[in-house]
């Protein structure tokens, strides 16, 4: 797929971005970032390989030191609940139009941005929403890798705060191999060249993520109000855009 040079430059913004918001928040990267690429072209599956391997070659790098600092008790208790779901949602990946796709992404991103603006937070208290947040989730992140804040939702009642990141990215890593392997498995096209030139430019977001990551934490809910905000707007106008 070709771009123009003002929407490559947009490109490289948005994956500085993404970069940011994976290391700044620990999840977030492709639920804040695929609305965004979505409006300057190209489908979920043109999209979706090139983040899941950022995701997978970032988090690594991330985790390489600090496997120590992961809840694997938890990942492996709740892995029963989430991987099913997000193969039945990379199935739907592959098989849906692509516009139904693209409306259930812009619908989700909604969702999560007045959630952010209202200060609504997800939770759960209970053990039966627990299942129903890690299956909806692990659905949504099949579908289109942004299913994580449901998903958090509910690690963060039952993993400490300092091994939350990286217990996520674990996570990651793992429902990102699961959609790779669909893509390889049915023959998806995938831009790896574009993908690997673009690596350079989500370093540079991710080294601020790393850097900034306590600052966020320590201000989310402000953080949360002013990417809502931003979000509602954006995919708003993507959905009036597809729909239209």
């Amino acid at each position: 797929m070709s771009f123009d040079n003002s929407s490559l430059i947009l490109i490289g913004l948005i994956f500085v971005w993404t970069g940011f918001v994976r290391t700044g928040l620990g999840f977030g990267g492709a639920a804040l970032g695929l609305p965004l690429l979505l409006l300057i072209g190209g489908s979920p599956v043109y999209w979706l390989p090139i983040i899941g391997m950022h995701l997978f070659f970032f988090t690594s790098l991330t985790l390489f030191s600090s496997l120590d600092s992961v809840d694997w008790g938890y990942l492996k208790r709740t892995l029963v609940w989430i991987i099913p779901p997000t193969l039945i949602g990379v199935i739907g990946l592959l098989n849906l139009p692509t516009k139904v796709i693209v409306i259930f992404i812009y619908c989700v991103t909604i969702f999560y941005a007045i959630n952010w603006i209202l200060d609504k937070k997800i939770s759960s208290n209970k053990s039966w929403l627990d299942k129903v947040f890690l299956v909806i989730g692990g659905y949504i992140s099949g579908t289109s890798l942004t299913g994580a804040p449901l998903i958090v939702a509910v690690y963060m009642r039952f993993v400490d705060k300092s091994m939350l990141r990286n217990t996520m990215f674990v996570l990651w890593i793992i429902l990102v191999g699961i959609k790779m392997t669909a893509f390889v498995v049915v023959g998806v096209s995938i831009d790896w060249q574009f993908s690997l030139y673009l690596i350079p430019v989500a370093a540079i977001g991710h080294v601020l993520g790393i850097f900034t990551h306590q600052k966020i934490i320590n201000n989310d809910q402000l953080f949360k109000k002013w990417v809502g905000g931003a979000l509602l707007c954006i995919s708003s106008f993507g959905m009036f855009k597809v729909l239209a």
